[in-house]
Formats: C-alpha cells, structure tokens, sequence
C-alpha cells in the first residue's frame, strides 16, 4: 500500500506489525526502505511499540501484588521485546489519498497478559510524516503500558544528529537499563555529533524534549515526539541505518521505574512526526 503527498510517499505492510515498508522525500529515503517480500520486522523501515517498549528482563515482573512471566517471543532474544503489537496482525480501519489507520486486537494471553485494541494512524502532508498511537485498556484491571515506535533511518545522508536529554541509562551486557548517568556520557548530542564511531550505542535518553534534529546533505530533519519522555538511541558501527525511537517509558521500566496504570477502559496515545526541519 502507497501514500503520497508533496514530495513525501509512504509504503506500508499494512496487515504485518503495522511495518512501514519504506519513507521517502523527493525519491530518496529518509527510512531504511524494507527489503521486497520481507515481513520481518527486524528488516522494516518502523514498526510500534506497544504495549511495552524494548526488553523487559527475562519476561519477569510483579504488578499490583500479582508476578507475571512472557516468554522470549522473537529468535535470538533471550527477553521478550518490544511489545506484541509489532509481530500480529492489523487490519485498515480507513484510509484516504494522504493517510491511513490501521487496528491490532490483543486478547489476553502468554505474550500480555491483559487485551488491549490498537490503533495507528499514518498521516502524510507536505511537511511529512506524522504517526500516532492510540492504546485501549478493553480489559476490566489496570495494565502497565509503554508505547512507542521503532523507526530505522537511512544513514548514508545523515551527517550528524543533535537533540536534549537529562540523562542516559546506561546498560548491562545484555542491554538492560542499570543506573543513570550524564547525557553526555556516550557523546555531546546536545551540541550535536556524527554517527562515526567505533562503539555500539543502544542506550535510552531520559528527560528528551521531544526534539531531535538531523542534519542532512539533502536538507535538515526534525524527529518528534508528544508523550515520549524517552528517546532509545541504537547506533550499530558499520551499518547503513541507526534508530532514534521516541518511547513513554524506560526499557524494562516494569521492574525499574514502572509506570502509571492504565485502567480499564483508559486510553494512551504518543506521537512522532518526522519532518522537513
């Protein structure tokens, strides 16, 4: 499925993990564009969170005196990640020339323990991209939530990145949050820094101000977000894509800073624009 609008133009998978294939402007991408045939999430240009983000440790967790356990539910991951949102099935609720929306029904089971319903709306203009999630506790108890997306940018025209944060997680080997620590531990993005270096980053910045500039050959990009408080930043050395995902809650924030309910029949929602700076 395709949307355009000026000089932006939107591929979807529009019933696999609520996966965008690829984000274009003027004919280049600005996401890394999926490979032909692939549904593999790993392999797309962004997919939602939801309804947790990035790890939670061993699938292990305690919520209103109660203990949980998820499986692993993806090959190579020994914790399950990134929600389940990102590996079911969605349909189109509506769409139009510039936009979609598309739903994903959760009934409660091993991978959640709660239902939820899912929607995401995809809407392109002029200006480019803008993604909203709207979570729906259709249970009858209050659920943890974290939502958030996972977009994968194309890196070959990115000369630098710039945004604010009042600190980084830093993280074990296995990748999970451990303690605090000055935003400019791994780099002085507030000032802005390039994506050449030796070392993997994929660390989560606290106190983000929703706000992440990228400077390009092509002409500038502004990543935002509105309810995301986190940006997980993950920066593989010798790759031609980095992530920069806007996120309500801390990776494995059940068990470190775990967040507000969401109750019966509540709602949560962020958003991420990815736009002409």
């Amino acid at each position: 499925m395709r949307i355009a609008a000026g000089d932006w133009q939107l591929d979807l998978a529009p019933h696999h993990g609520g996966m965008i294939r690829a984000l274009t402007r003027r004919g280049r991408p600005v996401l890394r564009p999926m490979p032909e045939g692939s549904i593999e999430p790993f392999e797309s240009a962004c997919f939602p969170l939801a309804p947790y983000v990035n790890r939670i440790a061993h699938g292990r967790f305690e919520w209103r005196g109660a203990s949980h356990h998820l499986p692993p539910n993806h090959d190579g991951q020994d914790h399950p990640l990134h929600g389940t949102a990102w590996l079911g099935e969605w349909r189109i609720e509506s769409h139009d020339a510039s936009g979609v929306t598309q739903v994903h029904h959760h009934e409660a089971g091993p991978g959640w323990d709660w239902p939820f319903t899912l929607r995401q709306r995809l809407q392109l203009s002029s200006e480019g991209l803008e993604a909203r999630l709207e979570l729906h506790n259709t249970g009858d108890c209050a659920m943890p939530a974290g939502l958030g997306f996972h977009p994968w940018f194309y890196r070959p025209p990115v000369e630098a990145i710039a945004f604010d944060a009042a600190h980084v997680w830093l993280a074990d080997a296995q990748l999970l949050p451990t303690h605090p620590a000055p935003a400019g531990a791994l780099g002085d993005w507030g000032r802005g820094a390039c994506l050449e270096r030796p070392d993997l980053i994929d660390h989560c910045y606290a106190g983000w101000n929703g706000a992440l500039r990228l400077s390009c050959h092509d002409g500038d990009l502004l990543l935002e977000g509105d309810g995301t408080p986190f940006l997980h930043l993950f920066l593989p050395p010798g790759q031609d894509f980095f992530c920069a995902e806007p996120q309500s809650t801390l990776p494995n924030a059940v068990n470190i800073a775990p967040p507000a309910p969401l109750e019966a029949g509540a709602k949560a929602i962020v958003t991420m624009r990815i736009r002409n700076a």
